[in-house]
């Protein structure tokens, strides 16, 4: 063992001393590293009993290709300000490589975001065809960051899905999804995904989505996570489960834009994610951050989307919201009393701010927006303080434009007026005459019944509330119960229904065993 170590060392040294200049040092340094490591591996490696040249050692180290230097048309590219300038630069001398195309690409997608005449004419350009042809034919030497890039650039160009170029993009960007980072994998979701969706690259979005759920524990910011929930959590069961998950573990590191965001995700989708819901208002409760007018409107809008009572949320909300009531539009208002109503949650100082709003703005509000806020006061049984002129204001605006309106919706606001007891006799005749309310009668849908069930609401109002009124009325087939097939009535009901009916003094005057909405 220990002569072919020495016969080995022998021939090391003397193909160093042949291969390395005398008075190099740096060169016998080199060598002898290499020398070294073959000596070690020959102590180790069965297969290194052969001698062989220094030279097949020196070739079997690894080389790493450095980053290209910057050229002249990297300054080009970046200082372009018209797509002409990018596209003189093919043919035009200058030599692209690697990068230069898809950069070139990628610059022109910027210049054109907002020009849709100029992304039509730049298709057809035959050097635009060339640029697209280039970046072909050197696809596998764009890097990892250029190439996320060049196919979002290539969606906001609207290269057609069936372009061999556009294809050739997205087989790279598929090969190479193992090795791209969790950053790369996120700007695809939050920039392509959608994109991807409407062309119909369903295999690739697929596979995005995949690597998302299975890498999912890499994201360590806030911002990716809330990008990707926002843009593709929404297209995958599976990776909305992990990134709920993730949230509750980055959640204190949300700013209030982040918030928003995650709640408005949660709001679309309809995700009543309760511990996530919690964690999300104790941040909003505990830390001081400031809350812009846009962002209370959201919060308020996604608790009231979800039903997620919080009472110390709101109140926040109220108490935030009540400063910024001056610069509120008459839209922003209706929005934010319908978001509490459906909370089932009233801050009187807020809503009366909400009235006086209405009454400061009495010529130019308009009726779809009254007709909201006056719905949200129903529904919280809220009558102003200045009740009087609140009212006053809505018969004039419906006196004139209640026939103009959704047939549903009219029905809404008689129901609503109904409600607070502030119906008119000419109000209630329009709603129940004949000629209206006969679509609603046979409707089997859900708003069709909910539909109904208003209509029901107003007949009562009309004939217990009103004594003067002389009709129209709703007709008897309408008030008949409709109990369902599989309802049984227990001994209860019974007893109670019988003793409503002798309460009432006739059966016909009130409904009974009617399906309404829980």
């Amino acid at each position: 063992m220990a002569a072919r170590l020495v016969k080995r060392c022998a021939c090391l040294l003397r193909e160093a001393t042949r291969l390395a200049p005398a008075g190099s040092p740096v060169g016998r340094l080199r060598l002898a590293r290499v020398a070294h490591k073959a000596l070690t591996s020959s102590a180790t490696s069965p297969s290194s009993h052969l001698p062989g040249p220094l030279s097949q050692h020196v070739e079997k180290t690894q080389v790493f290709t450095p980053y290209p230097e910057r050229q002249e048309v990297d300054s080009l590219i970046e200082k372009a300000t018209q797509p002409e300038q990018l596209l003189d630069l093919v043919g035009g001398g200058h030599c692209l490589q690697h990068n230069h195309a898809a950069l070139a690409l990628i610059q022109l997608s910027r210049l054109l975001s907002e020009k849709p005449a100029d992304k039509a004419r730049l298709l057809q350009d035959a050097r635009f065809q060339q640029l697209l042809q280039l970046i072909n034919s050197q696809i596998t030497a764009v890097w990892h960051g250029t190439l996320v890039k060049l196919l979002r650039s290539l969606y906001a160009l609207e290269v057609p899905a069936a372009s061999k170029e556009l294809r050739s993009v997205e087989q790279e960007v598929r090969w190479r999804m193992r090795r791209l980072k969790y950053k790369h994998l996120a700007f695809l979701a939050e920039s392509s995904a959608v994109c991807m969706q409407e062309r119909g690259s369903q295999e690739l979005l697929a596979e995005l989505l995949l690597h998302l759920e299975r890498r999912w524990a890499e994201i360590d910011d806030g911002r990716t996570l809330v990008a990707i929930l926002v843009k593709a959590g929404h297209l995958s069961e599976s990776l909305m489960n992990r990134l709920e998950d993730k949230c509750l573990e980055l959640v204190e590191q949300f700013g209030p834009d982040e918030l928003r965001k995650v709640l408005g995700a949660l709001a679309a989708q309809k995700r009543r994610s309760v511990p996530l819901l919690r964690a999300i208002s104790y941040h909003l409760v505990q830390k001081p951050f400031p809350l812009t007018k846009g962002i209370l409107l959201d919060l308020a809008y996604a608790y009231g989307k979800l039903g997620f009572h919080q009472t110390q949320v709101f109140q926040r909300l109220a108490a935030d919201l009540l400063p910024h009531m001056p610069s509120l539009t008459s839209g922003e208002v209706a929005r934010c009393a319908k978001s509490f109503a459906f909370l089932k949650w009233l801050n009187l100082p807020l809503f009366e701010a909400f009235a006086q709003h209405v009454l400061s703005r009495a010529q130019s509000i308009t009726l779809p927006h009254l007709c909201n806020v006056l719905l949200a006061f129903a529904r919280l049984n809220f009558r102003p303080e200045q009740e009087d002129r609140f009212f006053s204001l809505v018969h004039e605006k419906l006196e004139l434009q209640l026939a103009s309106l959704d047939p549903v919706l009219q029905v809404d606001v008689l129901w609503a007026l109904c409600v607070l007891q502030q119906a008119r006799e000419a109000e209630l005749q329009a709603v129940l005459h004949p000629d209206f309310h006969t679509r609603f009668l046979g409707g089997g849908s859900p708003k069709d019944q909910s539909t109904l069930q208003k209509l029901l609401h107003i007949n009562s109002s009309a004939r217990l509330e009103h004594p003067e009124y002389s009709g129209p009325l709703l007709p008897a087939s309408a008030l008949a119960p409709r109990p369902s097939a599989d309802r049984k009535v227990t001994p209860l009901q019974k007893e109670l229904q019988t003793a409503l009916k002798g309460l009432l003094g006739s059966a016909d005057r009130g409904g009974f065993a009617v399906a309404t909405q829980r």
